[in-house]
C-alpha cells in the first residue's frame, strides 16, 4: 500500500501558497496508504530535484520553489529495501540522453531481479523493487511513450508510474492500481493521486472552488501531458504476472497482500486521523475490510458513524 500524488499547473494561474498547500494534504492524505517514507519531484532550472525523508508526510515539510509548474509525490510503505536508507525512497531519479526524469511507483515488481540480470543492467545499492522501472527507462536515450511502453511491458507486477521529465511533461502509466486524475480547465491544473479519497479528502482541505472534471485512465494506458497543458494517450500491455505472486522467490514481496499486514499498517497509522486503535479493531471485528477502513479515515463523519454504529451493536450483545 504506497500511494502517488502531485500537480501539473500548466497556465502558472495558481499562486505558490495554494500548490504547497495542496502537495501538504495530498501528501497527508495518502499516509492512509504508507507512513514508512514520504517525497516529492520537481524541476528547477531544467534539472531534476528530488527531496525525501523516511518520515510519514505529517513530519515532513514538502518546499518547492515558486516557479514550480509540476510536483510528483509518494508515500511509502516498505516491501523491499529498507527505508532508513534513503536512496531507497521514491521518487528516483533517472536519464535518458541528455534528459532528466524523475519516477514514483505505486505496487510491487516481482521480476526485478531477473530484469536485471536478463538486460544486463548496472548494480546499485538501490534495493528498492521500483528502480528497475528507472534503469530500464535508461537503456534508450529518449523519456517518451515507446520507451516507458516498452518498461511496462517488461516488468510483472502491480504499477501505477507517474514520471516527471525535466521540461514538466508528466507522464501517468496505468496498470492494475488506483489512479485518480482531476482537471481544473479553468485554472489549468492536472491534480492526481492514487485514490479518489485521497484526492477529494486533500482537495476540500484546499479549497479549490473551480469545476473539475475526472479524467478517464484505464488499466493498460499511458497519459502525456505536456508543460502546455495538451494530453495525448498510449496504450500498453501488461505482463500476466498473477503466477509469481505464488512463487517462494517472491514471497517477501508479496506478503504485504495479506490481510494481517493490512490490518497491522492500519493499527500503527489510525492515530493520525483521530481515531484510536480500540476503535479500528473494533470495526475489524465487526467485519469492516481494511479497504473499506481506509475508506472511512478519508472521511471522518463516515467513520463515526460508523464506530458509532459498531459500538451501539456491541451494546446491544452484551
Amino acid at each position: 500500500m504506497c500511494a502517488v500524488f502531485g500537480f501539473l499547473d500548466y497556465k502558472g494561474k495558481v499562486s505558490n501558497a495554494i500548490l504547497k498547500k495542496l502537495i501538504h494534504y495530498l501528501s497527508v492524505a495518502a499516509e492512509v496508504r504508507g507512513t514508512d517514507a514520504t517525497g516529492i519531484a520537481y524541476v528547477r532550472d531544467g534539472s531534476m530535484v528530488t527531496y525525501k525523508k523516511p518520515k510519514p508526510a505529517h513530519k515532513v515539510k514538502l518546499f518547492f520553489p515558486r516557479d514550480t509548474r509540476a510536483v510528483i509525490g509518494h508515500t511509502r510503505f516498505t516491501t523491499q529495501g529498507s527505508e532508513k536508507r534513503n536512496c531507497n525512497n521514491h521518487p528516483f531519479e533517472g536519464h535518458c540522453g541528455k534528459e532528466s526524469f524523475a519516477l514514483a511507483h505505486n505496487g510491487v515488481l516481482y521480476n526485478d531481479r531477473e530484469l536485471r540480470r536478463e538486460q544486463h543492467l548496472p548494480t546499485t545499492p538501490i534495493e528498492t523493487d521500483s528502480y528497475v522501472a528507472v534503469q530500464l527507462l535508461e537503456q534508450e536515450q529518449n523519456l517518451d511513450t515507446e520507451n516507458i511502453k516498452r518498461m511496462a511491458e517488461l516488468v510483472e507486477g502491480s504499477f501505477v508510474f507517474t514520471v516527471l521529465r525535466n521540461d514538466n511533461t508528466l507522464f501517468l502509466v496505468k496498470g492494475n492500481n488506483p489512479l485518480t486524475v482531476y482537471h481544473f480547465p479553468a485554472l489549468g491544473l492536472y491534480v492526481y493521486a492514487s485514490t479518489k479519497s485521497i484526492l477529494d479528502n486533500a482537495l476540500k482541505k484546499v479549497k479549490l472552488n473551480d469545476k473539475c472534471c475526472e479524467v478517464d485512465v484505464s488499466e493498460g494506458e499511458i497519459l502525456e501531458i505536456n508543460s502546455a497543458g495538451n494530453l495525448s494517450r498510449s496504450t500498453f500491455t501488461m505482463q500476466d504476472y498473477i503466477h509469481t505472486m505464488f512463487n517462494p522467490y517472491n514471497w517477501d514481496y508479496a506478503k504485504w497482500w495479506m490481510e494481517d499486514e493490512r490490518e497491522e499498517l492500519l493499527l500503527e497509522y489510525c492515530g493520525t486521523f483521530g481515531v484510536s486503535e480500540e476503535e479500528i479493531q473494533l470495526l475489524l471485528d465487526f467485519g469492516y475490510a481494511p479497504d473499506e477502513i481506509e475508506e472511512l479515515l478519508m472521511d471522518t463523519a463516515a467513520m463515526e458513524e460508523a464506530i458509532n454504529e459498531a459500538k451501539a451493536l456491541l451494546q446491544c450483545e452484551a
